[in-house]
């Protein structure tokens, strides 16, 4: 037979767990609202979003094309578009650590770890503010695509945004890893351009990865930008070099990893 206080016991528990999980989700919901409303006010960064790549497409693209085949009839500006979208994701995700560094220097970021919400909803908050703005920028990019004669047809356009939030969401998990431990702004952009530059130029996203030497696609395996360019080409051009189940999973595996690491080391 139940006790008398038994069940108001147990009320008040489901009532204090559910009010931390509430508490917990709000956390997540202000920081993610915070940085999201920062980048929207940052106009020159909207702008050179979405110059930068059109240089890249436009100039480079054009430059090279003529001494490319690309695969399965692709002309090179074509091959370069999901590489280039992926690029702005890429630099867009794990430069959001920057927030974190900044944070820490203006002295916002102590005011946020003493509040009574645990570490992991700052992690996550921060992360899914740079998945929102990475994804925005490479989704900018597809205002470029009737010039490159891609075609993004909605099934196109729905499958590669997903693909863009996940790897944008492990690469933001990778900068907030490597912010939680910089202590300025030049050590943090120093460090991202020795990872991110090798990880942008050993993804596919200039040229096939079936080129190189084995010892530089060795380096590319192991590569999670890799995963992610691909999966972006299979969804845009119908080509692709891995077996789309393996993009995914890597890159959700990264996710995990990258923001149970970042968790970590913000305590």
């Amino acid at each position: 037979m139940e006790h008398p206080g038994t069940g108001a016991v147990s009320g008040r528990r489901l009532e204090a767990v559910a009010g931390g999980a509430a508490a917990w989700w709000r956390a997540v919901y202000v920081i993610w609202l915070r940085d999201v409303i920062k980048f929207g006010r940052e106009r020159v960064r909207l702008v050179t979003a979405l110059a930068q790549p059109a240089i890249w497409l436009f100039i480079m693209g054009q430059g090279l094309g003529g001494s490319f085949a690309g695969p399965a009839g692709l002309g090179y500006v074509q091959y370069m578009f999901p590489g280039v979208m992926g690029m702005t994701v890429l630099f867009g995700a794990v430069y959001s650590g920057v927030s974190v560094v900044w944070d820490r220097e203006f002295g916002f970021l102590k005011e946020i770890v003493v509040a009574p919400v645990p570490r992991t909803a700052v992690v996550l908050g921060k992360a899914l503010a740079g998945t929102t703005t990475a994804t925005l920028q490479g989704l900018m990019i597809g205002l470029l695509a009737p010039l490159v004669r891609v075609d993004l047809a909605p099934v196109r356009l729905a499958a590669a945004t997903g693909v863009m939030v996940l790897l944008a969401l492990a690469l933001a998990g990778g900068g907030l890893a490597v912010a939680a431990r910089m202590e300025s702004m030049q050590s943090f952009m120093l460090l991202n351009n020795f990872l991110v530059m090798p990880m942008f130029f050993l993804s596919g996203a200039l040229f096939p990865l079936t080129g190189l030497p084995d010892w530089l696609r060795a380096l590319a395996a192991v590569n999670p930008a890799a995963y992610g360019m691909d999966a972006l080409k299979a969804a845009l051009l119908g080509w692709h070099e891995f077996p789309v189940w393996l993009d995914l999973g890597v890159l959700g595996g990264t996710a995990v990893l990258f923001l149970g690491l970042a968790a970590a080391l913000f305590r």
